[in-house]
């Protein structure tokens, strides 16, 4: 099968377009342009009514939430093994932790990031200071899980909570205290980011300045 993947760079759709990369599925990927308001023309908003990325053609259907996307494609590819099936001991924890970033993790970022565009401007400084301190506990949840992980989120391997978890913590690198501040999830990111298939997505989609400066990419 072969998908066709509305993206941009670095953006909510980096999950699902490194998940693609990283099972080697054929994709067509085409870039949204997000600065020019591409997202919100008569064209995508057909395929995307929220006008937002990622959209993922699928059996020539569009489908958006990256959350979702990461969740089905696990079920669409169980030979990919990403996700814990159904009655196994990590599958809870896995739903759980999907979940929780998706509702706790993502609007918080979105908050922090567009405070003074969905709200009133005079707001903007309190809306941030809330989100910040929403992000910063589940760094602190996240490090506390990882300081018993076997260097994935669930279990002892990759799944789609970590692509999700991957991107989430990228978008943070130029908050105060990024994800990254925190010694559990920075072994966790430099772990993740030397993967093949991690390097090959930055490429893909140009993206620079948050990659391991020194390893050789690895293979899961």
């Amino acid at each position: 099968m072969k998908y066709i993947l509305y993206y941009s760079p670095g953006a909510a759709s980096f999950a699902v377009h490194w998940m693609l990369v990283h099972i080697n599925e054929s994709i067509d990927a085409v870039r949204v342009d997000l600065d020019s308001g591409a997202q919100h023309r008569g064209e995508y908003r057909h395929l995307n009514p929220m006008g937002r990325v990622p959209t993922l053609i699928i059996d020539g259907a569009p489908r958006g939430e990256s959350t979702a996307l990461l969740m089905l494609l696990a079920e669409r590819h169980p030979e990919a093994d990403l996700a814990p099936s159904p009655g196994s001991a990590d599958r809870a924890q896995w739903m759980e932790l999907m979940i929780y970033l998706a509702n706790t993790l993502l609007p918080a970022m979105r908050d922090w990031f567009y405070a003074d565009v969905d709200g009133a401007g005079i707001d903007a400084d309190h809306v941030r200071s809330l989100a910040r301190k929403r992000i910063e506990e589940v760094w602190v949840r996240l490090d506390n899980n990882l300081a018993n992980a076997n260097g994935y989120l669930v279990g002892e391997k990759l799944s789609t909570v970590d692509f999700l978890a991957i991107m989430l913590m990228r978008w943070s690198r130029d908050m105060p205290r990024p994800a990254t501040d925190w010694p559990h999830v920075l072994a966790y990111v430099t772990k993740l980011r030397a993967l093949s298939s991690f390097i090959e997505v930055n490429e893909k989609e140009g993206l620079r300045g948050w990659n391991n400066s020194v390893g050789v990419a690895i293979d899961c």
